[in-house]
């Protein structure tokens, strides 16, 4: 088990950008207005020849109601349960505020081990604050920039000990098991791995409110994301391993995606890149549908987006737990989800309800499938003679009286699939012979919903010296320059 380190504190007193420090990469949103963060983010960190896990918290309110303020601060205090040491980080310019005070009395509570740090604390403006932080009573307080990289070696003195008892303790735990007899036949089958070599990437995305933050919850049996009312809640898109039914997977829960008109404020405007940022290195994209009103222009232009940047798409309409008639309304859906998206005619469409967990099943297996056909790969001798019959069927056009050939095709890669047809003329072949071919590939090599990459290519592409003069001989060019002898 990895140790675990919490960074904790009152709002803008740098924990982001600290936690972005520690695992070498900016990854979690960083401004200047408070509050920016508000679910719990997980990274590995690097600090010297130590390694961990680091998580970024919300900040720390004085508010334990059902707000969205306290249900912040709820989260927060269970990552200091869970973590096995904390930073608690107050602001050395700002020094030490009566919350600080009662954050601390918090801490002594909840955590056996903390690390008092002093953030921004360059300079000789610093200096007041971090001589009050003494009077917490947490011990000497490290003294950090977090974000220019000073005092990175204090904070590796201070937890050093603490990962090293950490590793001694687990070591001790586990020194029983060491002693029970092992059948050799059992203990040369190894330890049980993961049928993938990585998780697999899945991206829950949508618009505001639909109820992503639920269904990931819903997913991992736990409320470990911060859900709500109100929408616009989730801003980092964050991101959760685990076993799905067998399954290894990193899912992404990411910021709903408004209108870009609407989009005015600039921590939504950092919300909605880190979210197409998570579309981009997803495999596999959830788009999440609001049962109530499905198929919005706004979600049509997210399903468009995961369809243009190459990725499995599975639609899911949530909230199907409110739904009365649901077999004719499953009914009215796929012939709406048919018209409006013919692009991705044949994905997975599946309801299902984040409240309540049912249809989580169904989800599985939708995203298990559009994985599938996202690898898929056909061989070059099928696809000539499928090539061939479609050819058959419907000629190519003859622009100008001279018919294009089509000559030859192979698949040059997967995820998703990408076709390569060598013919005649391929600028002169019109898209809608290229629909003609992308529709017979999905029906006839069963490859429904995702995307397809078509490329036409001329003779030229396989000649390199095609166009070019040719060239005489330099001794040729010599002796026919020189006049005839005479005689």
């Amino acid at each position: 088990m990895s140790f675990t380190l919490a960074i904790v504190g009152r709002p803008n007193v740098g924990k982001s950008t600290l936690f972005n420090r520690l695992v070498g990469k900016r990854v979690a949103l960083v401004d200047d207005q408070p509050g920016v963060t508000r679910d719990l983010r997980e990274g590995e960190a690097r600090l010297g020849d130590l390694r961990f896990t680091v998580i970024d918290t919300a900040g720390l309110e004085e508010v334990t109601d059902e707000s969205l303020q306290g249900r912040m601060r709820a989260l927060t205090e269970r990552a200091v349960g869970m973590a096995n040491a904390c930073l608690f980080l107050i602001d050395a310019r700002a020094g030490v505020l009566p919350a600080d005070e009662v954050f601390t009395d918090i801490l002594r509570r909840k955590s056996a081990r903390v690390i008092l740090g002093a953030n921004k604390s360059e300079g000789t403006a610093a200096e007041a604050g971090v001589l009050e932080s003494y009077a917490l009573g947490l011990g000497e307080p490290v003294r950090l920039s977090a974000e220019h990289g000073e005092g990175m070696s204090d904070l590796y003195t201070a937890l050093a000990p603490l990962i090293e008892e950490a590793e001694a303790r687990e070591i001790e735990e586990a020194a029983p098991e060491t002693d029970v007899e092992v059948d050799e036949d059992d203990a040369e089958e190894g330890p049980r791995v993961p049928t993938a070599a990585r998780p697999l990437q899945i991206a829950v995305v949508g618009r505001p409110n639909a109820g992503k933050s639920t269904l990931v919850n819903a997913i991992l049996g736990e409320d470990r994301l911060l859900t709500g009312p109100e929408a616009g809640i989730t801003r980092d898109a964050i991101s959760v391993a685990l076993d799905w039914q067998g399954t290894p997977v990193r899912i992404f829960d990411t910021a709903g995606m408004r209108k870009k008109a609407r989009v005015q404020d600039k921590v939504e405007k950092l919300s909605v890149g880190d979210a197409l940022r998570a579309v981009k290195f997803a495999e596999v994209v959830v788009v999440l549908l609001d049962g109530q009103a499905p198929f919005e222009v706004q979600d049509l232009k997210i399903a468009d987006l995961a369809e243009r940047e190459g990725r499995a798409v599975v639609v899911a309409v949530n909230k199907w737990d409110l739904e009365t008639d649901r077999q004719g309304r499953l009914r009215a859906l796929k012939e709406q989800f048919a018209h409006v998206l013919p692009q991705l005619r044949g994905a997975p469409l599946v309801t299902v309800s984040a409240l309540t967990g049912r249809g989580l099943d169904r989800l599985h297996d939708a995203v298990m499938s559009a994985y599938g056909v996202w690898n898929r790969r056909v061989s070059t001798a099928k696809l000539n003679r499928w090539l061939a019959g479609m050819v058959e069927v419907h000629p190519p056009p003859a622009p100008g009286g001279r018919r294009i050939r089509l000559r030859y095709m192979t698949q040059a890669k997967t995820r998703p699939p990408g076709f390569v047809v060598m013919c005649s003329n391929p600028e002169k072949l019109p898209e809608s012979y290229r629909r003609y071919l992308i529709n017979g590939l999905r029906e006839d090599f069963d490859m429904p919903g995702t995307p397809i990459r078509l490329t036409f290519r001329g003779q030229g592409h396989q000649n390199p010296f095609k166009g070019r003069k040719k060239k005489t001989p330099s001794r040729l060019r010599k002796h026919l320059g020189k006049k005839p002898l005479d005689g």
